[in-house]
């Protein structure tokens, strides 16, 4: 078991700090950083904190670092449907509800789908029962063939894009967890050419009734939580990259029919 020091010292190393740099920010002297990985001072739980906001380590993490160093946890985790989350859940409902009808959806650190509105659902009438099985991951849904990966037609650019998001989602916070499933989805083969290359975005191209949908996204997290579920909860918003997709998604359901197909 680490102690906190050690800890403290990887989360610095992460970031590519030195004791001066930490210690500037943390409003510490370096000896007093010095002191604290090497094992040789006892930091309060204020002063764990204190590093732990200025190294942005995840409220879990920060959790285990209090444990480290003998003190309680601070952050809690409470599943999204608790009464103490009432407000967050409905601001995530809200923003879901309130970009339709384009689609969205929330989902957690590891990629499983908390939440989604009611534009994705059309997206997910030929999946693979077995990938809707609780909890749904997204990258295993985006990237499996049964699932939404039949429907991309720039699935090397789509794969290149989460693998991009994953690596540098592993990089700010290690998980076993995610760490199995890049490995499982996004490891680099020989089919994997260089990462796509764009003046603004890379789209995602899906073929869908008749027509070729192209969406790009947009990440939304909550700015101050204490909680670690909202700590970990993000929500991906797509939006029409261009008029015809646009066109399709803000055609009611009843004269979808009629509208002309894209070429």
């Amino acid at each position: 078991m680490h102690t906190v020091g050690e800890l403290l010292r990887q989360w610095r190393h992460r970031r590519r700090l030195s004791q001066l740099d930490l210690a500037i920010a943390a409003d510490v002297s370096p000896r007093h950083v010095s002191l604290v990985e090497t094992g040789k001072s006892n930091p309060s739980a204020d002063m764990v904190v204190r590093l732990a906001d200025q190294l942005d380590v995840p409220l879990r993490d920060r959790n285990r670092l209090l444990l480290a160093a003998g003190f309680a946890p601070r952050y809690p985790e409470r599943p999204l449907d608790d009464g103490a989350l009432t407000a967050a859940r409905n601001a995530v409902e809200r923003v879901l509800r309130a970009h339709e009808p384009y689609p969205a959806l929330a989902f957690d650190r590891r990629w499983n789908i908390v939440t989604t509105n009611r534009a994705l659902e059309p997206f997910l009438a030929d999946v693979d029962p077995e990938l809707l099985r609780p909890p749904v991951n997204l990258l295993r849904l985006g990237l499996d063939p049964r699932g939404l990966a039949a429907l991309v037609v720039n699935l090397a650019d789509v794969r290149a894009v989460f693998r991009s998001r994953v690596r540098r989602q592993l990089a700010a916070a290690p998980d076993l967890e995610l760490t199995a499933l890049y490995e499982e989805l996004l490891a680099p083969g020989p089919e994997d050419g260089p990462p796509p290359e764009s003046d603004v975005m890379i789209p995602m191209v899906v073929r869908f009734g008749g027509r070729e949908l192209r969406l790009f996204s947009t990440i939304t997290t909550f700015g101050t939580p204490m909680d670690i579920t909202l700590d970990e909860v993000a929500i991906e918003s797509y939006y029409p990259a261009d008029a015809e997709t646009a066109a399709y998604f803000e055609t009611p359901p009843d004269e979808a029919g009629k509208a002309p197909s894209v070429s």
